[in-house]
């Protein structure tokens, strides 16, 4: 799942940081950031949609007849 360089640098961080159990420490650090996602992307019923470049609302010019 990881490269050695990987592998490295969790060791590091693990070792900093006290953390004993790698494989739950993965595992929870993978869950959070895929549920945050899903969070960060759900639907709504009342979301409204980014203005793009077309939907900008420009004033119209109206020529005056005399």
């Amino acid at each position: 799942m990881l490269n050695s360089r990987e592998m490295k640098a969790l060791g590091i961080y693990c070792n900093r940081y006290r953390i004993k159990n790698k494989s739950e420490f993965l595992r929870v650090t993978l869950m959070k950031a895929i549920i945050q996602k899903f969070e960060d992307n759900h639907p709504s019923l009342w979301e409204e949609p980014e203005p793009t470049l077309f939907d900008r609302n420009e004033r119209k010019r109206v020529l005056k007849v005399s």
